[in-house]
């Protein structure tokens, strides 16, 4: 059961982690998010030996090498300003599963006071910033797709629908079975490749199904494998991370 959470005023500073899967295959992604939060008047500090939140471990059934990534994680943000993550896959690993990771240990408290710190991107705006934005591009179209994790830990398919929704200028489609995953889940695509093969093509036909122009979404592993099989089947959509495509729409300029 989701219990819902006690936000605090907006920060002058806050610390952005960009999880290793924007780093890796969409930096731009990354740098969008930090002109969205500076045009709020906040300071962005980017750690750059920030790494895997360690869910793949942890889902993997490594517990030991999983504390001792989360505690890598966590020695790196020492200041008590937000963590703000671009993945509410990797935000639902370290605001919820670290918790549990160390349940009794003598690093508990640590911990829990980091995993209060944390919060998804889409979350923050919305309830931390209060954004409310005007849109100033064309009319067009969207569809989104939200992870697992980000809509069932988190709960962040709402704070992000509410970002889209004030963009007067965009039709936001839903596809049918929205809250089917995308067949990506970190190892499961590699562990079972065939049933992840037949979740995405499900998944891919229902976004195209909306006849969308654009395709968003805020976490980069669903993105990687959805896009994948898009292009694979020829398709010529293909998504790009929510922080990019709301920086196009509100009269940012990309880096």
């Amino acid at each position: 059961m989701h219990i819902r959470r006690l936000y605090p005023a907006k920060p002058q500073k806050v610390y952005l982690y960009a999880t290793c899967l924007v780093d890796m295959f969409d930096p731009q992604a990354g740098l969008d998010a930090i002109s969205l939060l500076e045009r709020e008047g906040i300071e962005v500090i980017f750690i750059p030996k920030q790494t895997c939140c360690g869910q793949p471990a942890y889902s993997s059934g490594y517990n030991r090498e999983s504390r001792q990534i989360a505690l890598n994680q966590i020695a790196l943000f020492p200041e008590s300003w937000p963590v703000v993550v671009l993945s509410g896959s990797c935000g639902g690993m370290m605001h919820h599963h670290y918790l549990r990771l160390f349940e009794g240990s003598k690093h508990a408290l640590e911990v829990s006071r980091f995993c209060e710190r944390v919060f998804e991107f889409t979350e923050f705006l919305i309830n931390v910033c209060r954004v409310r934005w005007q849109d100033t591009g064309e009319p067009t179209s969207v569809v989104m797709h939200t992870s697992c994790a980000a809509r069932r830990e988190m709960q962040v398919h709402v704070t992000a629908r509410q970002l889209l929704s004030q963009l007067a200028h965009v039709d936001l489609r839903e596809q049918a079975y929205e809250s089917e995953c995308c067949g990506f889940g970190g190892t499961f695509a590699v562990r079972h490749p065939n049933i992840s093969q037949a979740m995405v093509e499900d998944k891919t036909h229902h976004l195209c199904d909306t006849q969308a122009e654009h395709l968003v979404s805020a976490d980069w592993g669903c993105l990687l494998n959805i896009n994948g099989a898009l292009s694979y089947q020829g398709r010529t959509l293909q998504g790009q991370h929510l922080a990019s495509f709301l920086l196009s729409r509100t009269g940012g300029q990309h880096e």
